[in-house]
């Protein structure tokens, strides 16, 4: 959790401050910010553990053990993060034999520091935390993320996002998929979906949504969600099966 904290304090300091932005996409942005974090995180990393893999946004994919990987996002919320917007997070998982063990997932404007180790629950600065009861749609507030590029996903994207607004309290759009899983967790929010992810995204929070009791599937209820490209829906056991229904109806 050190790391993850420590990483967060880098992002803090900077945040407001003029950066160096670099596009790796039209609307897909990188700070020097994001590097510096990630260089925090690899050099930790590499020191403790030589010979594990790591997979990280910024660098990709670094060699060691097939057996032991690391999934970092040193900095979950870059858009956000470039317009001085203070939701934003750093992401850190441990995977075994492609089993998440460990997540961290760390916001350093709130200093929440969300945490969940596989079969030992689910903690909030070390309060055990659960996700909602909600039972029905329109007693959920929910939450989504999609691409802003052209083309088929996006379409799809927005009639989901039309769509489930129309049945719930609300349907938000944060710009922290990390954040966004470990709110379910907390039950601030009752389910998030995507349909288009990285594995660095949702392995940590999705552990951490899981061990508190969140069902945790891709968008066609699959649990093998962690695939290349990732598509998650996340929500209490009452809530999943109607979202689940919901989204693969829509327009499908």
């Amino acid at each position: 959790m050190d790391w993850a904290v420590n990483a967060g304090k880098i992002l803090k300091e900077g945040l407001g401050k003029e950066h160096q932005i670099h596009h790796k996409g039209v609307t897909d942005l990188v700070t020097e910010m994001d590097k510096l974090s990630e260089d925090y995180l690899l050099g930790e990393i590499r020191s403790c553990f030589p010979e594990h893999s790591i997979i990280t946004e910024e660098s990709g994919y670094l060699d060691g053990d097939d057996g032991v990987c690391w999934y970092i996002d040193p900095l979950d919320g870059t858009m956000n993060y470039a317009h001085g917007i203070p939701f934003f997070c750093v992401s850190l998982a441990f995977v075994q034999h492609d089993q998440v063990q460990l997540g961290v997932v760390y916001d350093p404007i709130r200093d929440e520091c969300f945490s969940a180790e596989k079969g030992k629950g689910a903690f909030l600065n070390g309060q055990s935390i659960r996700v909602s009861d909600a039972a029905s749609l329109i007693k959920s507030l929910l939450a989504t993320s999609f691409t802003s590029s052209e083309g088929d996903l996006k379409q799809a994207a927005l009639r989901d996002y039309v769509h489930l607004t129309g049945l719930t309290q609300g349907v938000r759009r944060m710009g922290s998929a990390a954040l966004d899983l470990v709110y379910v967790a907390a039950g601030r929010l009752d389910g998030y979906w995507s349909n288009y992810l990285h594995a660095w995204d949702v392995a940590a929070g999705a552990l951490i949504a899981a061990e508190a009791g969140t069902r945790v599937t891709d968008r066609l209820g699959s649990p093998d969600f962690l695939q290349p490209v990732c598509s998650v829906l996340a929500a209490n056991p009452l809530l999943h099966p109607i979202l689940l229904e919901e989204l693969n109806c829509n327009g499908r």
